[in-house]
């Protein structure tokens, strides 16, 4: 509702405040007149009719009069036409006029939904940094008239690069925890959107296949409310059917023969769904993918497949080497667990610790307590924390 609210009015702020509007009007008036036959274009309908309003009380009524008048003429929206203006959003927001990080941020902010701080911790950066980018893409948007609508087809290789990072970004921040699942739903749906209309594009599908076979395991990651680790997990509950999908997609984007991330990326979680996990091919992957993308995160995932390959004290010698992640729980958790198969048990329980300090999922936090608890250790004060990646 939101993405099809930007795309009527051309603001972002507007939309969002008319949404809001729209939203508190149906909790007090649907109890007592009953649900409307179509629930999302009575609130786009009726948002769109206050951002009318609003528009006609704004000072500044003369600058406004082309968008006033364009709005009284559109038709009442209907319900099938909101699902298809989400990708036209994110491609407005992957707009090459935005920094990188602004296009990021602010598609997560509009499309996925999320709050300042949620995007602030994705990002590994302080929430007033990402208050300032949201608030300057917002306004680059409006000055410079970037137009609501999918790019021509021979535009839309230059700003897929960004389309797939808010498409991945969004599928993490719902894969959680907290598990969020109408967000991986519509990740992946995008996705397969994306893969029809760029069919010669590896890395679409590429991205396609890692959503899924990251997906099928989503039952099997949280029991009892605690996270699973991958090792853990009851593959029962796996979802096959999408698995099978992700490895057709994944054959598809190999096919194209232009490696990247995402299909590497893909082929690693298709490797943990065999029964059998090759780890010495999963660590020539990781090393392979931080060619590609020379990230932090991407070698600490590597130095757990190394150390699944030559033990956990290769394994922390690579952890130990990077640099830029202290604020990261997971660098923290994954030492933890690597000292802890060690047996150098004072340090595995300070890192836990210190992961434990850096995360305020409670899943997350249940589980380092219960590592810490068995290695004898409190769960508070000192400084150091956790475990490996789920």
């Amino acid at each position: 509702m939101l993405a099809t609210l930007i795309g009527v009015l051309g603001d972002f702020d507007l939309a969002e405040d008319a949404l809001q509007d729209a939203l508190a009007t149906a909790v007090e008036r649907w109890p007592r007149d009953g649900v409307p036959d179509n629930p999302p274009g009575w609130i786009v309908t009726t948002a769109r009719n206050r951002a009318i309003d609003r528009i006609r009380r704004d000072q500044n009524l003369r600058r406004k009069t082309e968008l006033l008048g364009r709005l009284e003429e559109e038709e009442k929206v209907d319900e099938s036409t909101i699902p298809d203006e989400r990708l036209e959003l994110i491609f407005t927001c992957c707009h090459p006029a935005l920094a990188v990080e602004a296009r990021l941020a602010l598609t997560l902010r509009s499309l996925g939904g999320l709050q300042t701080d949620e995007i602030a911790r994705a990002f590994l950066v302080p929430e007033a940094t990402m208050a300032q980018r949201l608030v300057r893409a917002k306004r680059k948007i409006r000055e410079a008239g970037i137009p609501f609508r999918v790019p021509p087809d021979h535009l839309l290789p230059k700003r897929l690069a960004s389309v797939l990072a808010v498409l991945y970004l969004i599928f993490n921040e719902g894969y959680g925890p907290p598990v969020r699942r109408e967000l991986c739903a519509e990740a992946i749906r995008l996705g397969g959107i994306l893969a029809t209309l760029m069919p010669d594009e590896p890395e679409v599908h590429g991205l396609y296949a890692l959503m899924l076979l990251q997906d099928s395991r989503r039952d099997a990651r949280v029991r009892d409310g605690e996270l699973v680790l991958l090792e853990d997990q009851d593959r029962t509950l796996w979802d096959t059917g999408e698995i099978e999908a992700g490895k057709r997609a994944l054959d598809r984007a190999i096919a194209l023969r232009r490696p990247g991330q995402y299909q590497i990326q893909a082929a690693i979680a298709a490797l943990h769904s065999e029964d059998e996990t090759d780890w010495e091919q999963i660590a020539r992957l990781y090393l392979r993918l931080h060619e590609l993308l020379p990230s932090p995160v991407v070698l600490l995932n590597g130095a757990v497949a190394i150390a699944m390959v030559e033990g956990p004290e290769a394994g922390l010698a690579v952890a130990d080497s990077i640099d830029g992640l202290d604020g990261y729980y997971l660098l923290h958790s994954t030492r933890a667990d690597l000292l802890r198969r060690l047996d150098r048990r004072d340090e595995a329980a300070a890192a836990y610790r210190r992961a434990l300090e850096l995360t305020h999922e409670e899943p997350e936090r249940r589980f380092l307590r219960r590592r810490l608890q068995e290695l004898g250790a409190e769960s508070s004060p000192p400084f150091d924390a956790a475990d490996s990646m789920p």
